[in-house]
């Protein structure tokens, strides 16, 4: 139980991502994700010695979270946004199926694929519910399945290293950040932040791309990986209705049936014994 609590905090700050990313969408986004990704490792700041880990662990670290978004944002730049978005949230469906592959002692029922299934089904609805999906087989569509996988192995792969506190997660989200902003310099112009961008970014990175990731950690510790991943097709649903609070627009019937879909999916695969 203290494991989803802790999944679902994350979960719910990831909710805010889009919404934050909307207001945010006049920062080139490696400017924007690395310097959210250094503010995210703040809180950690006091804790620096527990980030000494081995290369190894260093290495899984910055793969998740830097390789995660430097190919979200690849595919984001060539191909539609809406449906990158739904091929990246296959995440939480690679998550239960590629469980029993990584981890030992981990044997996937068919409960939990049929609840996968479903929750993804919820989770396409909800992101492409009432809208048209663009056509064409745009190879920007290969780096946002790149990134859901990466996100997938990376949760997993946590727990085949040798133990590390989740402070270590701070030194991940530092050397990432870095990674980011010499993108940034690489990639993208030169941008001028406004003191109300600092503020939502600083709002990012203590949230979504900070917070985030030392409760999923904590989370990923402590409990069943097939059911976080379950709890995880939430994320798109609670996305999605954050921003149609923020413009004032009720639910569609979609959104309605995508909601039942995720929360019962979650309900049933948690349940499998």
């Amino acid at each position: 139980m203290q494991a989803n609590l802790l999944a679902l905090g994350a979960i719910l700050l990831w909710a805010t991502l889009a919404s934050l990313g909307v207001t945010l969408q006049h920062v080139p986004p490696f400017l924007l994700t690395g310097v959210a990704l250094l503010i995210g490792s703040v809180p950690s700041w006091p804790l620096a010695r527990q980030w000494r880990v081995p290369p190894t662990t260093l290495a899984l670290g910055v793969y998740g979270l830097f390789g995660f978004h430097f190919l979200l944002f690849i595919a984001l730049r060539n191909a539609p946004p809406v449906s990158v978005n739904l091929v990246n949230y296959l995440w939480p469906l690679l998550i239960v199926l590629l469980a029993p592959l990584l981890l030992r002692g981990i044997e996937l029922r068919p409960a939990h694929v049929v609840a996968a299934l479903i929750g993804f089904a919820g989770a396409a609805l909800a992101i492409a519910g009432g809208r048209r999906l663009e056509g064409g087989l745009a190879w920007g569509y290969l780096p946002a399945a790149g990134s859901a996988l990466v996100w997938a192995s990376y949760s997993l792969l946590t727990r085949r290293v040798a133990a590390f506190p989740t402070a270590a997660v701070g030194g991940f989200a530092a050397a990432s950040g870095l990674l980011a902003l010499l993108c940034h310099l690489l990639l993208e112009p030169p941008a001028a932040l406004s003191g109300g961008d600092w503020l939502l970014i600083a709002l990012m990175g203590l949230g979504p791309l900070g917070g985030a990731f030392f409760l999923w950690d904590a989370a990923l510790k402590r409990g069943d990986p097939r059911s976080i991943g379950l709890l995880s097709f939430l994320t798109p649903l609670l996305s999605t209705l954050l921003l149609l609070t923020l413009r004032g627009e009720r639910p569609s019937v979609s959104i309605l049936l995508a909601a039942l879909m995720i929360v019962g999916a979650a309900l049933f695969g948690t349940r499998a014994r």
